[in-house]
């Protein structure tokens, strides 16, 4: 675990290290804060195995055990100290950057911010559930880099196929549907996939955006 300081507080990077890594993956966690969750727990397992670093982001706002997540600036800022720790950790190696639900949201908007070569977003909460009126769209454009959305069908925050109409003509922005999971990734019994099945689509996806 390594401190990142930061004009908000500390975070913490936790760092799933591969051998002799060709790129490193940074990933922010969602609003409930948790950096195992499912989807970014089988990355950091199965990506060093594949040549890439993955360093997990726990926000300062989670650190000072705070259980409300802190407004978006904040967040920005500490991410981006995230990016900055990084980027002189692993110097020369492409930093692709993304997360979890709002994590996904925070790497969007901070991806202009210095050299980050795409970004990953899993679970992007395109709306609150109920609410599409409230979309979050202009923050998936923000990136100029390309983009990979993980987006389960049954997402009540926007399903894969409302992001993969939104986004449609954005030549940057590839979406992949994650058949019967929710936001957090899960997936019924009657959907006939299993979490091992999802585990993996989602790290050959990033292996291959990132490979």
């Amino acid at each position: 675990m390594t401190v990142v300081g930061s004009a908000v507080g500390d975070g913490e990077l936790v760092v799933s290290a591969a051998e002799d890594p060709h790129a490193v993956l940074l990933l922010g966690h969602g609003a409930g804060g948790q950096i195992d969750a499912f989807d970014l727990s089988e990355l950091a397992r199965a990506l060093p195995g594949r040549g890439i670093t993955v360093a997990r982001f726990v926000q300062p706002w989670k650190v000072a055990g705070k259980r409300i997540s802190a407004p978006a600036g904040q967040l920005d800022t500490a991410f981006e100290a995230a990016m900055h720790t990084v980027r002189a950790r692993w110097p020369g190696l492409p930093l692709f950057t993304g997360g979890r639900s709002q994590g996904s949201r925070v790497a969007c908007r901070t991806s202009d911010r210095g050299e980050v070569a795409g970004v990953v977003c899993l679970a992007f909460p395109l709306h609150p559930p109920g609410r599409p009126e409230r979309s979050r769209l202009p923050e998936l454009q923000t990136p100029d880099q390309p983009v990979l959305v993980c987006q389960g069908s049954r997402d009540t925050f926007g399903s894969a196929q409302l992001v993969t109409e939104v986004t449609r003509g954005r030549a940057n922005v590839r979406v992949v549907e994650i058949e019967g999971a929710d936001h957090s990734m899960r997936t019924r019994k009657r959907d006939g996939r299993t979490p091992d099945q999802v585990g993996e689509q989602i790290v050959a996806e990033v292996a291959g955006f990132i490979g």
